[in-house]
C-alpha cells in the first residue's frame, strides 16, 4: 500500500527589508541614530576647529581649572601680543606642515618631559585635544593642579605610569573625553571635512621645560628641543614659527592660541 502523497508546506515568504527612510537627510529618527554616542571600538575623532572659546569650553568641561583658558594670538607684533592675559603657560600652535615626513623624523623620546603621548592612527584627528592635553599636564604646578574626580585629573591618574603608545590607547578608548570631544567638534564656523584628505592643518603645543622651550607632538618620534634657554613660551614660540614660515616648513595659514590666565575666572 503506497502512501499517500503530501505536498510540501510552502516556503515561508521572506522578511521583508525595513523600509528605507527617502527622508533621510531631514528625518529626525535617522538624525538621532547618526548623532547617537559612538562606542569606544567605533569612533573617529573629528577635527576642532581653531577657536579658543571651543578649547576652553572643552577643557574647563574636562576638568581644567576656571582661572585658566586659551586665548588668541592676533600677530606676532608687541602690540598685539601686550592684549593676551598674563601669564602665558603655554601655546598651541595650528599649523599645515609642508614637510610632513621631516617632521615625524624629529624629536627625542628619551627627553624629559613631565607628561609625553603618541598621536596613533585611531586618534586621526584628536591632535587637538592632544596638544591641550600635553599644555596642561605639563604645567601642572604652575596652575595648581587638577580636581582629582574631573576626567583630565582622572585620566592622568590612570596613564601617569604609562608610555607615550599606552597613552594613546587610553586617549582612544575614553568614553568621557570622546562624549565631550563629539560635541565640541560640531560647534564653530567651519564645516566638517567629508575626507580625510581634507584635513590639512595639525595642533601641537609648545611648553617650557627647566627653561627650555620644548615642542610636544604625538606624530614626532618624541618631545622635540627647540630653544636649549627660553623664558618666555609666547614670544619663544613665535621664533620658532618663524623660522619654519621662512624654510618652506609651514604655510602661513596658521594660527596660536595661547594658554593663559582667564580674567573672568579669576
Amino acid at each position: 500500500r503506497t502512501a499517500p502523497y503530501l505536498a510540501p508546506a510552502p516556503a515561508a515568504p521572506p522578511t521583508p527589508a525595513p523600509p528605507r527612510c527617502v527622508r533621510a537627510a531631514q528625518c529626525a529618527v535617522c538624525k538621532g541614530r547618526r548623532a547617537a554616542a559612538p562606542t569606544a571600538m567605533s569612533f573617529h575623532w573629528p577635527p576642532l576647529e581653531s577657536n579658543p572659546e571651543i578649547f576652553s569650553d572643552y577643557m574647563h568641561t574636562v576638568g581644567l581649572p576656571a582661572q585658566w583658558a586659551f586665548g588668541e594670538v592676533f600677530g606676532f607684533d608687541e602690540d598685539l601680543l601686550a592684549f593676551l592675559p598674563q601669564p602665558v603657560i603655554a601655546v598651541v600652535a595650528n599649523v599645515e606642515r609642508l614637510k610632513k615626513q621631516e617632521e615625524k623624523a624629529r624629536g627625542d623620546p628619551a627627553l624629559p618631559v613631565q607628561f609625553y603621548m603618541k598621536q596613533t592612527g585611531n586618534l586621526d584627528n584628536a591632535c587637538g585635544v592632544i596638544a591641550c592635553v600635553h599644555a596642561v599636564y605639563n604645567n601642572l604646578a604652575a596652575m595648581g593642579g587638577l580636581p582629582e574626580q574631573s576626567v583630565l585629573g582622572k585620566h592622568l591618574a590612570a596613564t601617569s605610569a604609562m608610555t607615550p603608545e599606552e597613552r594613546a590607547a587610553a586617549l582612544d578608548s575614553n568614553t568621557d573625553f570622546q562624549a565631550v570631544h563629539v560635541s565640541k567638534a560640531a560647534e564653530g564656523d567651519s564645516a566638517q571635512p567629508s575626507e580625510q584628505s581634507d584635513v590639512r592643518h595639525h595642533f601641537v603645543a609648545f611648553v617650557l621645560v627647566d627653561g627650555k622651550l620644548v615642542e610636544l607632538d604625538g606624530t614626532k618620534a618624541g618631545p622635540l628641543l627647540v630653544a636649549e634657554s627660553c623664558d618666555d613660551v609666547l614670544r619663544g614660540t613665535i621664533e620658532v614659527i618663524k623660522q619654519r614660515l621662512e624654510a618652506g616648513e609651514y604655510s602661513d595659514r596658521l594660527s596660536l592660541m595661547t594658554l593663559n590666565a582667564n580674567p573672568d575666572g579669576m
